[in-house]
Protein backbone atom coordinates (compact mmCIF):
# COMPACT_ATOMS: atom_id res chain seq x y z
CA UNK A 1 0.00 0.00 0.00
CA UNK A 2 1.50 3.44 -1.15
CA UNK A 3 -0.19 6.67 0.12
CA UNK A 4 1.12 10.10 -0.69
CA UNK A 5 0.07 12.62 2.18
CA UNK A 6 0.16 15.97 -0.55
CA UNK A 7 0.50 17.08 -3.86
CA UNK A 8 -0.47 19.51 -5.98
CA UNK A 9 0.10 18.64 -9.81
CA UNK A 10 -0.99 20.54 -12.69
CA UNK A 11 -2.88 16.40 -13.24
CA UNK A 12 -3.51 15.21 -15.90
CA UNK A 13 -3.94 11.79 -17.46
CA UNK A 14 -0.52 11.29 -17.32
CA UNK A 15 0.06 11.80 -13.78
CA UNK A 16 -2.55 9.83 -13.27
CA UNK A 17 -1.58 6.96 -15.15
CA UNK A 18 1.97 7.41 -13.47
CA UNK A 19 0.15 7.20 -10.22
CA UNK A 20 -1.08 4.13 -11.33
CA UNK A 21 2.16 2.91 -12.58
CA UNK A 22 4.18 3.59 -9.42
CA UNK A 23 1.30 1.67 -7.14
CA UNK A 24 0.39 4.89 -5.48
CA UNK A 25 -3.56 3.85 -4.14
CA UNK A 26 -4.04 7.33 -2.31
CA UNK A 27 -3.43 10.54 -2.64
CA UNK A 28 -4.07 14.24 -0.43
CA UNK A 29 -4.49 16.68 -3.35
CA UNK A 30 -4.29 20.92 -2.52
CA UNK A 31 -7.63 22.07 -3.90
CA UNK A 32 -7.62 25.65 -2.12
CA UNK A 33 -4.61 27.59 -1.18
CA UNK A 34 -6.18 31.00 -0.75
CA UNK A 35 -9.60 30.58 -2.73
CA UNK A 36 -12.91 31.61 -0.71
CA UNK A 37 -15.93 28.89 -0.42
CA UNK A 38 -17.43 29.50 -3.49
CA UNK A 39 -13.97 29.02 -5.14
CA UNK A 40 -13.64 26.15 -3.58
CA UNK A 41 -16.29 24.44 -5.02
CA UNK A 42 -15.55 25.40 -8.08
CA UNK A 43 -12.40 23.45 -7.59
CA UNK A 44 -14.47 20.76 -6.31
CA UNK A 45 -16.38 20.69 -9.50
CA UNK A 46 -13.19 20.50 -11.93
CA UNK A 47 -12.35 17.19 -9.56
CA UNK A 48 -16.02 15.72 -10.23
CA UNK A 49 -15.34 16.23 -13.96
CA UNK A 50 -12.00 14.33 -13.61
CA UNK A 51 -13.46 11.24 -11.63
CA UNK A 52 -16.08 11.33 -14.35
CA UNK A 53 -13.12 11.18 -17.57
CA UNK A 54 -10.98 8.99 -15.51
CA UNK A 55 -12.76 6.43 -13.32
CA UNK A 56 -10.29 3.83 -14.59
CA UNK A 57 -7.59 5.41 -13.29
CA UNK A 58 -9.34 7.81 -10.13
CA UNK A 59 -12.03 7.97 -8.04
CA UNK A 60 -12.86 10.32 -4.94
CA UNK A 61 -11.91 9.05 -1.46
CA UNK A 62 -13.81 9.71 1.36
CA UNK A 63 -13.01 6.96 4.17
CA UNK A 64 -9.80 4.72 4.73
CA UNK A 65 -11.52 1.83 3.10
CA UNK A 66 -11.44 3.51 -0.09
CA UNK A 67 -7.72 3.36 -0.37
CA UNK A 68 -8.23 -0.63 0.11
CA UNK A 69 -10.61 -0.29 -3.07
CA UNK A 70 -7.91 1.71 -4.68
CA UNK A 71 -5.86 -1.20 -4.23
CA UNK A 72 -7.77 -3.80 -4.95
CA UNK A 73 -8.95 -2.16 -8.39
CA UNK A 74 -5.67 -0.81 -9.48
CA UNK A 75 -6.67 2.86 -9.16
CA UNK A 76 -5.66 5.97 -7.08
CA UNK A 77 -7.93 7.58 -4.22
CA UNK A 78 -8.08 11.31 -3.88
CA UNK A 79 -8.31 13.21 -0.91
CA UNK A 80 -9.21 16.57 -0.59
CA UNK A 81 -7.29 18.96 1.34
CA UNK A 82 -6.79 22.66 1.98
CA UNK A 83 -3.51 24.54 2.59
CA UNK A 84 -5.50 27.60 3.74
CA UNK A 85 -8.37 27.76 6.12
CA UNK A 86 -9.57 29.96 3.56
CA UNK A 87 -12.61 28.32 2.21
CA UNK A 88 -14.52 28.07 5.22
CA UNK A 89 -14.15 32.35 5.68
CA UNK A 90 -15.06 33.28 8.85
CA UNK A 91 -17.68 30.73 8.93
CA UNK A 92 -17.45 27.83 11.14
CA UNK A 93 -20.34 25.89 9.75
CA UNK A 94 -18.39 25.65 6.56
CA UNK A 95 -16.57 23.45 8.33
CA UNK A 96 -19.27 20.95 8.52
CA UNK A 97 -20.53 21.42 4.88
CA UNK A 98 -16.86 21.09 3.77
CA UNK A 99 -16.41 17.53 5.52
CA UNK A 100 -19.61 16.54 3.64
CA UNK A 101 -18.26 17.38 0.00
CA UNK A 102 -15.16 15.17 0.54
CA UNK A 103 -12.29 17.51 2.81
CA UNK A 104 -10.70 15.59 4.56
CA UNK A 105 -7.12 17.85 5.85
CA UNK A 106 -6.83 21.33 6.34
CA UNK A 107 -4.43 23.67 7.54
CA UNK A 108 -4.72 25.94 9.43
CA UNK A 109 -2.59 28.53 8.42
CA UNK A 110 -0.78 29.26 5.47
CA UNK A 111 3.03 30.85 6.15
CA UNK A 112 1.00 33.92 7.21
CA UNK A 113 -0.84 34.73 10.29
CA UNK A 114 -5.20 33.57 9.44
CA UNK A 115 -7.84 33.69 11.66
CA UNK A 116 -7.03 30.41 13.34
CA UNK A 117 -3.42 30.33 13.85
CA UNK A 118 0.03 31.87 12.68
CA UNK A 119 1.84 30.65 9.62
CA UNK A 120 6.00 29.85 9.49
CA UNK A 121 6.71 33.33 7.90
CA UNK A 122 5.77 35.35 10.86
CA UNK A 123 8.19 37.32 12.65
CA UNK A 124 5.93 36.52 15.57
CA UNK A 125 3.47 33.41 16.98
CA UNK A 126 0.93 34.26 19.82
CA UNK A 127 -0.49 30.77 19.25
CA UNK A 128 -3.71 29.41 18.30
CA UNK A 129 -6.68 32.48 18.31
CA UNK A 130 -9.77 32.20 19.94
CA UNK A 131 -11.82 31.30 16.48
CA UNK A 132 -8.81 28.91 16.13
CA UNK A 133 -9.63 26.92 19.38
CA UNK A 134 -13.45 26.84 17.82
CA UNK A 135 -12.80 25.73 14.70
CA UNK A 136 -10.21 23.04 16.07
CA UNK A 137 -13.36 21.41 18.02
CA UNK A 138 -15.43 21.29 15.40
CA UNK A 139 -12.71 20.10 12.70
CA UNK A 140 -12.86 17.19 15.88
CA UNK A 141 -16.34 16.77 15.83
CA UNK A 142 -16.45 16.10 12.45
CA UNK A 143 -13.62 14.90 11.38
CA UNK A 144 -11.66 17.22 9.97
CA UNK A 145 -8.33 16.53 10.26
CA UNK A 146 -5.84 19.57 11.71
CA UNK A 147 -2.59 20.16 9.03
CA UNK A 148 -0.08 22.51 10.54
CA UNK A 149 2.37 22.32 7.66
CA UNK A 150 2.96 25.87 7.19
CA UNK A 151 2.22 26.90 10.91
CA UNK A 152 4.60 28.34 13.32
CA UNK A 153 6.26 26.77 16.18
CA UNK A 154 3.79 27.68 19.11
CA UNK A 155 0.77 27.12 16.86
CA UNK A 156 1.65 24.11 16.23
CA UNK A 157 2.10 22.82 19.53
CA UNK A 158 -0.89 24.52 20.42
CA UNK A 159 -2.73 22.46 17.75
CA UNK A 160 -1.48 19.07 19.05
CA UNK A 161 -2.43 19.95 22.79
CA UNK A 162 -5.73 21.51 21.73
CA UNK A 163 -7.08 19.10 19.54
CA UNK A 164 -8.88 16.14 21.11
CA UNK A 165 -7.77 13.73 17.98
CA UNK A 166 -4.53 13.59 16.48
CA UNK A 167 -3.49 15.90 14.06
CA UNK A 168 -0.51 15.88 10.89
CA UNK A 169 1.66 17.59 9.54
CA UNK A 170 1.34 16.37 6.21
CA UNK A 171 4.26 17.97 3.94
CA UNK A 172 7.74 19.04 5.91
CA UNK A 173 10.96 17.47 7.55
CA UNK A 174 12.84 17.99 10.61
CA UNK A 175 14.56 21.27 11.19
CA UNK A 176 17.22 19.53 12.38
CA UNK A 177 18.59 17.88 9.05
CA UNK A 178 16.98 21.63 6.89
CA UNK A 179 16.60 24.66 8.83
CA UNK A 180 14.25 25.52 6.23
CA UNK A 181 11.21 27.69 7.54
CA UNK A 182 8.54 25.23 6.94
CA UNK A 183 10.68 22.29 8.58
CA UNK A 184 9.67 21.09 12.11
CA UNK A 185 11.94 21.33 15.52
CA UNK A 186 12.20 18.61 17.63
CA UNK A 187 10.04 19.55 20.43
CA UNK A 188 7.49 19.45 17.90
CA UNK A 189 8.23 16.41 15.88
CA UNK A 190 8.51 14.63 19.63
CA UNK A 191 4.64 16.39 20.57
CA UNK A 192 3.23 14.76 17.06
CA UNK A 193 4.48 11.44 17.96
CA UNK A 194 3.71 10.88 21.68
CA UNK A 195 0.22 12.56 20.73
CA UNK A 196 -0.46 9.54 18.10
CA UNK A 197 0.23 12.19 15.46
CA UNK A 198 1.34 11.61 11.78
CA UNK A 199 4.49 13.63 9.67
CA UNK A 200 4.88 13.33 5.82
CA UNK A 201 8.30 13.93 4.62
CA UNK A 202 8.12 16.35 1.90
CA UNK A 203 10.28 15.82 -1.44
CA UNK A 204 9.87 19.50 -2.16
CA UNK A 205 13.39 20.72 -3.29
CA UNK A 206 13.85 23.52 -0.56
CA UNK A 207 13.18 21.68 2.16
CA UNK A 208 16.07 18.94 1.38
CA UNK A 209 19.14 19.52 2.11
CA UNK A 210 21.17 20.04 -0.28
CA UNK A 211 17.94 21.23 -2.28
CA UNK A 212 17.95 19.31 -5.55
CA UNK A 213 21.11 17.71 -5.38
CA UNK A 214 20.02 16.07 -2.32
CA UNK A 215 20.74 12.14 -2.22
CA UNK A 216 18.42 9.25 -1.56
CA UNK A 217 21.22 7.91 0.87
CA UNK A 218 20.75 11.46 2.69
CA UNK A 219 17.28 11.74 2.67
CA UNK A 220 16.64 8.27 3.88
CA UNK A 221 19.16 8.54 6.76
CA UNK A 222 16.84 11.34 8.16
CA UNK A 223 13.85 9.50 8.13
CA UNK A 224 15.56 7.09 9.99
CA UNK A 225 16.67 9.44 12.29
CA UNK A 226 13.27 11.04 12.97
CA UNK A 227 11.85 7.87 13.61
CA UNK A 228 14.34 7.64 16.32
CA UNK A 229 12.87 10.82 17.39
CA UNK A 230 9.24 10.38 17.33
CA UNK A 231 8.88 6.45 16.54
CA UNK A 232 8.15 4.86 13.22
CA UNK A 233 4.27 4.70 13.54
CA UNK A 234 4.24 8.28 12.85
CA UNK A 235 5.72 8.85 9.75
CA UNK A 236 5.03 8.68 6.20
CA UNK A 237 5.03 10.64 2.44
CA UNK A 238 4.07 14.07 1.97
CA UNK A 239 5.92 14.27 -1.44
CA UNK A 240 4.58 18.19 -1.99
CA UNK A 241 4.56 17.18 -5.43
CA UNK A 242 3.96 20.51 -7.78
CA UNK A 243 4.75 17.89 -11.08
CA UNK A 244 3.81 19.87 -14.49
CA UNK A 245 3.11 23.14 -13.06
CA UNK A 246 3.89 26.53 -14.71
CA UNK A 247 6.36 28.72 -12.62
CA UNK A 248 3.70 31.51 -12.68
CA UNK A 249 1.92 29.17 -9.98
CA UNK A 250 4.16 30.49 -7.50
CA UNK A 251 2.95 33.53 -7.14
CA UNK A 252 -0.65 32.18 -6.38
CA UNK A 253 0.75 30.23 -3.51
CA UNK A 254 3.09 32.53 -2.62
CA UNK A 255 0.71 35.80 -2.89
CA UNK A 256 -2.47 34.85 -2.87
CA UNK A 257 -4.46 38.27 -3.02
CA UNK A 258 -3.06 39.26 0.30
CA UNK A 259 0.01 41.19 -1.30
CA UNK A 260 0.34 43.27 -4.27
CA UNK A 261 4.44 42.73 -3.73
CA UNK A 262 6.46 39.49 -4.85
CA UNK A 263 6.64 37.22 -1.89
CA UNK A 264 7.74 34.08 -3.29
CA UNK A 265 9.30 32.68 -0.03
CA UNK A 266 11.42 29.52 0.81
CA UNK A 267 14.55 31.80 0.44
CA UNK A 268 14.08 32.59 -2.54
CA UNK A 269 16.13 35.46 -3.66
CA UNK A 270 15.95 35.38 -7.60
CA UNK A 271 13.18 35.09 -9.98
CA UNK A 272 10.64 32.89 -9.23
CA UNK A 273 9.41 29.43 -9.97
CA UNK A 274 9.85 25.52 -9.31
CA UNK A 275 13.59 24.45 -8.26
CA UNK A 276 14.39 21.22 -10.21
CA UNK A 277 13.16 17.71 -8.21
CA UNK A 278 15.97 15.63 -7.27
CA UNK A 279 16.68 12.87 -9.82
CA UNK A 280 15.54 10.40 -7.71
CA UNK A 281 12.21 11.14 -6.86
CA UNK A 282 10.86 12.98 -10.17
CA UNK A 283 6.63 11.35 -10.23
CA UNK A 284 4.72 8.69 -8.54
CA UNK A 285 6.70 5.88 -10.65
CA UNK A 286 9.90 6.61 -8.10
CA UNK A 287 8.56 6.16 -4.52
CA UNK A 288 10.39 2.32 -5.19
CA UNK A 289 13.74 4.14 -5.35
CA UNK A 290 12.16 5.72 -2.14
CA UNK A 291 11.79 2.55 -0.66
CA UNK A 292 14.77 0.71 -1.94
CA UNK A 293 16.71 3.17 0.16
CA UNK A 294 14.77 2.85 3.13
CA UNK A 295 15.94 -0.54 2.74
CA UNK A 296 19.18 -0.15 1.97
CA UNK A 297 19.27 2.25 5.72
CA UNK A 298 18.21 -0.29 7.49
CA UNK A 299 14.68 -0.40 7.27
CA UNK A 300 13.10 -3.67 8.00
CA UNK A 301 10.39 -4.80 5.50
CA UNK A 302 7.43 -4.05 7.75
CA UNK A 303 8.53 -1.21 8.67
CA UNK A 304 8.85 0.22 5.21
CA UNK A 305 5.58 -0.80 4.73
CA UNK A 306 4.08 1.22 7.55
CA UNK A 307 6.02 4.13 6.05
CA UNK A 308 4.91 3.52 1.99
CA UNK A 309 1.66 3.87 3.18
CA UNK A 310 0.31 1.77 6.31
CA UNK A 311 0.59 4.34 9.11
CA UNK A 312 -1.57 7.12 7.15
CA UNK A 313 -3.78 3.97 6.46
CA UNK A 314 -4.18 3.79 10.25
CA UNK A 315 -4.59 7.42 10.41
CA UNK A 316 -7.21 7.52 8.08
CA UNK A 317 -9.20 5.14 9.81
CA UNK A 318 -9.74 7.28 12.86
CA UNK A 319 -9.26 10.40 11.62
CA UNK A 320 -12.01 10.72 9.13
CA UNK A 321 -15.38 10.26 10.81
CA UNK A 322 -17.16 11.99 13.64
CA UNK A 323 -15.75 12.06 16.89
CA UNK A 324 -17.05 9.02 18.80
CA UNK A 325 -18.06 9.23 22.70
Amino acid sequence: MRIDALQYCNFSREIFQQMNQGGVHAVHVTIAYHENFRETVANIEHWNRWFEQYPDLIFQGRWARCVETAKATGRTAIFFGFQNPSPIEDDIGLVEILHSLGARFMQLSYNNQSLLATGCYEANDPGITRMGREVIAEMNRVGLVIDMSHSAERSTLEAIELSSRPIAITHANPGFWEPALRNKSDAVLKALGESGGMLGFSMYPHHLKGKGDCTLDSFCQMVADTAELMGVDHIGWGSDLCQDQPDSVVEWMRVGRWTKKVDYGEGSKSAPGFPAMPSWFADNRDFGNVEAGLLAVGFSHADVAKIMGGNWHRFFESSFGPATA
